[in-house]
């Protein structure tokens, strides 16, 4: 996945409800849940979700790329996000209106885009 479709939701996580508001609902890691979800964009080529990571991450929030998010669960109310705990925590963190900078946007997709490539099987 490239820096440019991590800021897009893949098409087959909300099983064709776009009107979905994930305001409020559980996130969910491959090691855990960590927050709920307290903003989202679903602007083309800059979506993403806040979460609220405060109760692991001492009182911060932080943005994820919408093309981390695996899976959308409504009657679950949970979205399932393919990093880590500990990938998000280390992940370039930003505050008010920087958050929205292109410059700091590119600084976060590149973070990703990088964990993407150290994951991928050789081949």
């Amino acid at each position: 996945m490239t820096n440019e479709n991590l800021w897009n939701y893949r098409p087959d996580v909300y099983g064709g409800d776009r009107s979905l508001d994930l305001i409020g609902f559980e996130v969910q890691t491959p090691d855990g849940e960590i927050g709920p979800v307290e903003e989202e964009s679903t602007m083309a080529d800059d979506s993403y979700i806040v979460i609220d990571t405060g109760s692991w991450i001492s009182d911060r929030s932080t943005l994820l790329p919408a093309g981390l998010i695996t899976r959308i669960d409504p009657a679950e109310r949970t979205v399932h996000v393919s990093p880590t705990k500990e990938e998000i925590m280390e992940a370039p963190q930003f505050h008010g209106a920087e958050a929205g900078a292109p410059r700091s946007r590119e600084r976060l997709g590149a973070y990703y885009a990088q964990r993407l490539v150290e994951r991928a099987p050789a081949g």
